[in-house]
């Protein structure tokens, strides 16, 4: 059973970087779809970044593109999202998930979706000030 813990979060002013981190464990196969999304108060969670495992395909949000990367490190299990030039915007509370046995071609079409997700992290928290 897959579990996943978020880590990173924090408060930074506008501009800004932070790097979120997502330790991922019990998972062993090749076929899943990892993403990362985000809610703010009042609002509904939205898919920020995915990313398919098996060949490192990524995918963005219009509204984080060219400013948030995902990436994995298969040897630790970690899943991360760099994000620069924070926005006040951005303040979320941000989530890690996975999929499980997800194509790559799902990943593309519905990697942003968080019904193509059954595993869940707590959450971290980054708030950006203007």
């Amino acid at each position: 059973q897959v579990h996943l813990v978020e880590s990173g979060g924090g408060s930074v002013q506008a501009g800004g970087s932070l790097r979120l981190s997502c330790a991922a464990s019990g998972y062993t196969y090749r076929n899943y779809c990892m993403g990362w999304f985000r809610q703010a108060p009042g609002k509904e969670r939205e898919g920020v970044a995915s990313i398919y495992i098996g060949d490192r395909s990524t995918y963005y949000a219009n509204s984080v593109k060219g400013r948030f990367t995902i990436s994995q490190d298969n040897a630790k299990n970690i899943l991360y999202l760099q994000m620069n030039s924070l926005k006040p915007e951005d303040t979320a509370m941000y989530y890690c998930a996975a999929g499980e046995g997800a194509s790559g071609h799902n990943c593309a079409v519905y990697g942003l979706r968080d019904a193509s997700y059954n595993r869940w992290g707590q959450g971290t928290q980054v708030t950006v000030s203007s």
